[in-house]
């Protein structure tokens, strides 16, 4: 069965980012990420043998979910300095490795993941998704596994792969209810509210017992501890909106540029302009030699 891999490119892009530090051109343009970047694609290769990678990049927000919470992501900020003129060298990297890859101006990375999952739904494949993100969560199925990177601040723990028995021991929660979770808690990281004083153990002890969102609001009255009863009535128009916010696009319209052989002489050009000699020598290996 052909193993698909699809990746969420900020996702990877920050944590190179931050993975390694003080790298730079000998005219000081900075070149940390996109080393992080080649190491972590190629690790990516030797430990799970791929068939096919896609990348998939934020690209200009999200006005579709700011419309419904202006301030959605507004925690954020600029990114770090460097970042983007890397982020430019890393797409043209991504073609030259021979990668598929795709952005859309105003679409998420993930939503371009849930409509690429959706294509290859009928086609005999296995798909890993490549990202930290918990709303990814929501596609994990007997077809789609999550692949969650080493996380920066201990990255002895490597890479870890999630089924959907993998998701509920994680979150507490199947795939499928991941969405109704993370709309009671929130998603700080996106600057999504949930309900204050409601953590994930009561999320999930509330799920486990209602099931749904629906039946969690509708039996509003019943739930412990009692201080909630009215906060989750008074606001279960703020839990719906959330749900919107979190729910996944699935239906996008993309132009991607397609996986290709890879490209030498892109790479050895890209390498050569980032001083990258040892990369370079490393890719003659490792693509020459096939």
């Amino acid at each position: 069965m052909k193993k698909i891999f699809l990746c969420d490119g900020h996702n990877l892009a920050f944590r190179a980012f931050y993975g390694i530090r003080e790298l730079s051109r000998s005219d000081g343009f900075p070149t940390n990420m996109i080393h992080g970047w080649v190491r972590s694609f190629w690790r990516l290769e030797d430990d799970f043998s791929p068939d096919e990678i896609w990348v998939f990049f934020d690209r200009g927000g999200c006005p579709q979910r700011e419309e419904i919470l202006p301030q959605y992501k507004a925690n954020r900020g600029s990114p770090p300095d460097g970042f983007v003129e890397q982020l430019e060298i890393v797409k043209g990297l991504t073609g030259a490795m021979g990668y598929g890859w795709a952005e859309k101006e105003g679409m998420e990375a993930d939503d371009l993941i849930a409509t690429k999952v959706k294509e290859l739904k009928d086609h005999d494949c296995e798909m890993v998704i490549v990202s930290s993100d918990k709303d990814l969560a929501q596609l994990v199925c007997p077809q789609v596994k999550q692949l969650l990177p080493p996380p920066t601040a201990n990255p002895r723990l490597g890479w870890r792969m999630l089924d959907e028995q993998g998701v509920k021991e994680k979150f507490g929660v199947s795939p499928a209810q991941i969405l109704d979770y993370l709309a009671i808690i929130g998603d700080q990281s996106d600057n999504i509210p949930g309900l204050s004083g409601v953590g994930p153990k009561t999320a999930v002890k509330w799920i486990q017992q209602f099931g749904t969102m629906e039946n969690l609001i509708a039996n509003a009255g019943r739930l412990t501890p009692k201080r909630f009863c009215s906060v989750v009535h008074e606001r279960r128009e703020d839990l719906g909106r959330n749900l919107e916010l979190i729910s996944l696009i699935d239906n996008a319209e993309y132009s991607p540029t397609l996986p290709a052989s890879v490209n030498m002489e892109m790479l050895g050009d890209i390498f050569s302009k980032m001083e990258m000699h040892k990369s370079w020598e490393e890719a003659q290996k490792r693509y020459l030699a096939k």
